[in-house]
């Protein structure tokens, strides 16, 4: 049975971002979330659909901000942004050390220069990194759009140490994005399903 939201028992707007009107934030593309201990489910596809968006807010000529997170290090292999979305000369750049990209980083002034209050996020892990940084983006008056297919994460135990049921990286993946849904702002499947 669907049930109302938050945003909508508050009357938030429901429509996603334009391609015209926001800032694109990618988030997280780092090598790391593609091998090894870190790697996440389907993050081909997921780095492929952020490809689109970023090609596609490249031809809008539309503000695009990379972050990093500093716990992967930057400047090592497995920190670097992978090369099918790595930044282009004048695009913006936060490294952060918390899930939520507005903490403790210029995150919140990037975006207020650009004069926009719509962003989109995409990038990894959609249970972290997004879920986090789409709640510091509403609390900072700001209004995102997370586009599914370019988000990804992995499975997940419900306790420590493996103690727990697993749960499967496409749920943690939909719950994520139904806690963003729920009150942070607004889900979309793919870049085509942006206005």
């Amino acid at each position: 049975m669907a049930t109302t939201t938050l945003r909508e028992l508050n009357g938030f707007d429901e429509t996603p971002a334009s391609l015209t009107d926001a800032v694109v934030v990618m988030v997280d593309f780092q090598k790391t979330y593609t091998e090894g201990v870190m790697e996440l489910d389907g993050h081909a596809a997921a780095i492929a659909e952020g490809k689109k968006l970023l090609e596609a807010a490249r031809a809008a000529g539309m503000p695009v901000i990379h972050i990093q997170d500093s716990g992967y290090d930057p400047d090592s292999d497995g920190g670097k942004i992978i090369a099918d979305v790595a930044p282009a000369a004048g695009e913006g750049s936060v490294i952060k050390s918390a899930p939520n990209g507005f903490h403790n980083t210029d995150l919140a002034e990037q975006i207020e220069k650009t004069g926009r209050t719509n962003i989109i996020l995409a990038g990894f892990m959609t249970n972290m990194c997004i879920l986090f940084t789409a709640q510091g983006a509403f609390l900072n008056g700001l209004h995102p759009t997370v586009v599914a297919n370019a988000c990804g994460t992995r499975a997940l135990s419900t306790r420590i140490k493996g103690n727990g049921t697993t749960v499967a990286a496409q749920d943690v993946h939909n719950g994520a994005l139904a806690t963003v849904t729920e009150l942070y702002g607004v889900v979309v499947d793919t870049v085509t399903d942006l206005s």
